[in-house]
């Protein structure tokens, strides 16, 4: 018979259940002798071209896949919803999280189950078949006294159990350590396998949410080698760009340039646009060692005190970073821009450019406001093509959220000197939007090329949040009416009705929370977010994988040198895009974990001091808060609200007095102060000044009937 070809073989390993090995392929396509052989090496073949994954026993299942049952072990167990990742993987990179349906089987992180596994759009579910006997699970946490004896409290606020310790060495209260925990229940002993220091001390806040998150962190001796190589590499056949005056502009601590833009009036009207940037394809090859860490990855992560980075120091640092004076490869998108901002041309080159500045945000708005300084001739051409661009997303109507930054400002010796607002000024605006046309061009290029594109999709909200969202806004007396399609201007009518509302900030948040999440992927959907039809990452190869993978098609489609996309890589798009999606996810929980400990931490040597919080979530165990000005959020829990008795008022999401009428709502702002703040787990909580919390009680009364009810606001509220 002749030899199956690969799709016909993928299909039947996605419909076979699990794994199977080469005798059962063999067997269902009915080959014999010298075919099972050329089977063997296809099979091989396919594996290298990550179309398949090796699992236990030599079978095999889909790449980036999972076996249809296997032995998962529960990572978070939170608020009703379980995350897990298989116990074995082989695979490329981190392994995948799954959600596990939970209704029939209670589970707690570290519990192992037995689960049949389903693939859907939005990523793997579990359906548990049985749980199995508790293994080793790693837990980050401090020695604490407690009750005389040393034991380990994890510093993810979700275990809810502290163990038993066991080390080698005498231990220190208030160490930072990384252990084995062995056992379940009270017979749980935490096993120490590395010791951290000082959890306060320099680094070591971000430090315990790369070991939290299991970021990788340390690159191999051989990566690092192929990096130094690269680095010294002749830069090969380019366009010479020297003598255009590209400028990059960069939060002044950027730790990488990625991005430079030019621009100049074209003779007949309009603009001539140029963006490089920093050509990693030429530097990072794929099937490299270089190439896989970078995958494992997905992308850079930025903490206040350091960088995780996607590429070893020597590129992302050295090689790659277009810093000024120096001769710098590029892969530079041109764009011929209307004087109405439309793009009517466009086109990609490699190119040599030698940056005539790097520019902080602020020294360039401070250049452009003043109309002076040595860059002004070249910043004014910019801020023109930026008008026009401007016009164009005006059309558009792109979601308009502007929520501000928190911004963690550290000493010299690495601890909090300021938590601030970041300040939101053109010139950021301007390198975003010159940002959006280049990853548009690039999406628009692969796909005249028909070539394999890694789209960065954003679909719109799904009813179910847009209902929830309909009942929120109404509590304020704003209406959103939903009709059979649903735009960003929608969303913008909403967000324009809340300005100059005291809740206007919490409607922000509500409307952000109401979108569904970006992914990457090779399936077009649009990017609802932007109201773009089609929209790439092309523009961060240093910090992410996804538009490394763009800058290889491009260079494979339009013929431009080395260091394209191999053939038939298109192919893992879809797996490569789930991997890279979930990386990000990754990345944003550490950044966001790692700025609560840096807050809580500038927070903790504030204690007993009384500071202005907004409250931004109502439960019936308390209210969060995050503090003005700063973003740190926190708890004023029930019990602090003093001896009233209050019940929740879920639809309104305010807790309310049952006696006295006394009402606290999201939006509203209170004068409390720092009870605690704890910078190993990032949690806060506030008091009411002169307020003393309320003794514990095993049983509430129903509220009063609705009609017996008055409303009061209490004379602290500001």
């Amino acid at each position: 018979m002749p030899l199956p070809d690969r799709e016909a073989i993928l299909r039947f390993v996605a419909e076979a259940g699990t794994s199977v090995g080469r005798r059962e392929i063999a067997r269902a396509f009915g080959l014999h002798g010298d075919e099972r052989i050329a089977l063997k090496a296809l099979l091989r073949e396919m594996e290298e071209e990550g179309l398949l994954a090796a699992g236990p026993g030599r079978s095999f299942h889909r790449a980036g896949g999972l076996p249809r049952v296997t032995v998962l072990k529960v990572v978070a167990a939170e608020s009703g919803r379980v995350t897990a990742v298989p116990e074995k993987w082989e695979g490329a990179g981190a392994a995948p999280r799954v959600a596990v349906d939970s209704r029939r089987v209670r589970l707690t992180p570290g519990d192992r189950v037995l689960a049949r596994i389903a693939e859907e759009r939005d990523g793997f579910r579990a359906s548990p078949i049985k749980r199995l006997q508790r293994g080793e699970t790693e837990v980050l946490g401090i020695a604490r006294s407690i009750n005389g004896q040393l034991r380990l409290v994890p510093v993810d606020r979700r275990l809810r159990q502290d163990f038993a310790l066991s080390a080698d060495a005498p231990l220190r209260v208030g160490e930072l350590l990384l252990a084995e925990v062995r056992g379940s229940g009270a017979r749980a002993v935490a096993h120490v396998t590395e010791r951290l220091g000082d959890p306060f001390a320099d680094r070591s806040l971000s430090l315990i949410e790369i070991h939290a998150k299991g970021l990788p962190h340390v690159f191999s001796a051989e990566a690092e080698a192929e990096a130094e190589a690269a680095a010294r590499l002749p830069l090969g056949p380019r366009e010479d760009w020297r003598h255009l005056p590209f400028l990059t502009i960069d939060p002044a601590d950027a730790r990488d340039h990625d991005d430079a833009v030019q621009a100049e009036p074209l003779a007949g009207g309009g603009h001539l646009l140029r963006v490089a940037i920093a050509d990693v394809g030429f530097f990072v090859r794929p099937g490299t060692a270089l190439d896989r860490e970078a995958f494992a990855r997905g992308n850079s992560v930025y903490f206040p005190d350091r960088v995780v980075p996607m590429l070893p120091e020597a590129l992302s640092a050295g090689a790659c970073s277009l810093k000024a004076g120096a001769d710098k490869a590029v892969l530079a998108c041109t764009l011929h821009l209307t004087s109405e901002g439309v793009i009517r041309r466009f086109s990609f080159h490699r190119a040599l450019v030698r940056i005539a500045a790097n520019l902080a945000y602020e020294a360039a708005q401070a250049e452009i406001d003043s109309g002076a300084g040595a860059m002004h001739p070249l910043l004014s051409p910019l801020w023109a093509a930026w008008r026009a661009l401007d016009a164009a997303r005006r059309r558009r109507a792109p979601l308009e959220l502007d929520l501000p930054e928190t911004r963690v400002i550290l000493d010299e010796a690495g601890h909090v000197a300021d938590v601030r607002l970041r300040e939101r000024l053109d010139a950021h605006r301007v390198i975003e939007e010159m940002m959006i046309a280049a990853n548009v061009a690039a999406a628009r290029q692969l796909e005249r090329r028909k070539a394999p594109v890694m789209y960065r999709d954003h679909e719109p909200p799904s009813r179910d949040k847009l209902l929830a969202l309909r009942d929120y806004l109404e509590t304020f007396g704003i209406p959103l009416a939903l009709g059979q399609v649903v735009t960003p201007a929608l969303f913008n009518r909403v967000l324009a009705r809340a300005r100059g509302h005291d809740d206007a900030r919490a409607i922000a948040e509500q409307v952000l929370r109401s979108q569904t999440q970006a992914y990457y992927g090779p399936a077009n959907t649009g990017h609802f977010g932007l109201a773009l039809g089609s929209y790439a990452h092309f523009t961060s190869p240093i910090r992410r994988y996804a538009d490394l993978l763009v800058h290889r098609s491009l260079v494979s489609a339009l013929g431009l040198g080395e260091g394209g996309l191999p053939e038939g890589a298109g192919r893992r798009f879809a797996a490569i895009g789930d991997h890279i999606s979930m990386t990000e996810r990754r990345a944003m929980e550490a950044e966001r974990d790692t700025l609560a400990r840096y807050i809580a931490a500038h927070l903790h040597r504030r204690a007993g001091a009384t500071v202005t919080v907004r409250v931004t979530g109502v439960q019936k165990f308390g209210l969060f808060a995050t503090v003005d000005g700063l973003g740190g959020d926190g708890l004023l829990p029930v019990s602090a609200l003093g001896p009233e008795r209050f019940w929740f008022d879920e639809a309104a999401r305010a807790l309310e007095s049952e006696t006295s009428g006394t009402r606290y709502r999201v939006g509203q702002r209170l004068e409390v102060t720092i009870a605690s703040a704890d910078p190993a787990t990032g949690a806060v909580l506030f008091a009411l000044p002169g307020i003393e919390a309320a003794p514990r009680r095993e049983r509430r009364s129903p509220p009063p009937p609705r009609h017996a009810r008055f409303r009061r606001d209490r004379p602290r509220k500001t």
